[in-house]
């Protein structure tokens, strides 16, 4: 093969891994919900780990781990894993794992109950996720809106639940 030659093709396959991927853009998802209750009572009521299965009306069961970091949560019958990254008295973070031969858009969620006073509280929920591989921002923006009405629905479910006598 000529040098020439063996120069274009590398050319070529360096624009075709480049390309493959595009950078990474992340969406960030801010959501708040004020509760008539305190912290500690809200979280009791929402916090667990596998909670959502209530709020979210969906089945959740815990696959492996003691409801510590690196417990694993399976949701939707399996559908999604979530492995816990990080936890508080009144709060934790999870991930989605990669799953081979699947656009890996580094899925993160965080949940919190935060004091306002002694007699109420606000749930905080921010998600963190890469969008990169879908086609316009007219997809983004509607994967973002529809992700916040879901999320937006299920700290309206907490606020019943947690208000709840």
């Amino acid at each position: 093969m000529s040098l020439k030659l063996s120069a274009v093709i590398g050319a070529l396959s360096l624009a075709v891994a480049s390309g493959a991927q595009a950078a990474p853009e992340y969406a960030v998802i801010k959501m708040t919900q004020t509760v008539d209750r305190p912290a500690a009572a809200v979280w009791a009521k929402v916090g667990g780990y596998c909670d959502l299965g209530i709020w979210m009306k969906i089945d959740c069961k815990i696959a492996s781990g003691d409801g510590g970091i690196g417990t694993v949560r399976a949701i939707a019958g399996g559908r999604v894993t979530e492995v816990m990254v990080g936890k508080t008295d009144l709060s934790y973070g999870y991930v989605q794992p990669a799953v081979e031969g699947k656009f890996y858009n580094l899925y993160h969620g965080f949940l919190e109950a935060q004091a306002v006073s002694a007699k109420t509280s606000v749930l905080n929920y921010t998600l963190v996720y890469d969008v990169s591989n879908l086609p316009d921002q007219a997809a983004k923006d509607a994967d973002v809106a529809r992700r916040r009405t879901m999320f937006m629905g299920a700290l309206n479910a907490m606020k019943t639940l947690a208000e709840a006598k």
